[in-house]
């Protein structure tokens, strides 16, 4: 007999790389990771300037990345400063890696 989704229990582990997995999962958002992990400090910028969209647009990859754990935001108006979350980006580093170093995870050769 299968098991639904809600029967079945998720690691901590498997929880959080599903949300990173989740905000990584848009090229925009991509785009701002690159940025925000090439800067020695926050971006204090306007990303409109770097990245052709609108604000309203860059604001919701944002928010899913903030939201993911993997940047952090401080708002002081009428700037908003972003950074990569350097404890967040190494654990998802730790976690894929392990993931994909996983031999078992490579499937079956056909």
């Amino acid at each position: 007999m299968r098991r639904t989704t809600a029967e079945i229990s998720y690691s901590n582990n498997e929880k959080t790389m599903a949300s990173i997995a989740k905000a990584l999962s848009h090229p925009v958002r991509i785009q701002i990771l690159k940025l925000l992990a090439g800067e020695t400090c926050c971006f204090t910028g306007e990303l409109t300037e770097v990245i052709s969209l609108a604000q309203s647009t860059i604001s919701q990859h944002l928010k899913a990345l903030l939201d993911a754990g993997l940047i952090q935001g401080e708002i002081n108006p009428p700037k908003v400063k972003y950074c990569i979350n350097r404890e967040n980006w190494k654990k998802a580093q730790l976690l894929f890696g392990e993931f994909f170093a996983n031999e078992s995870s490579a499937g079956c050769e056909c």
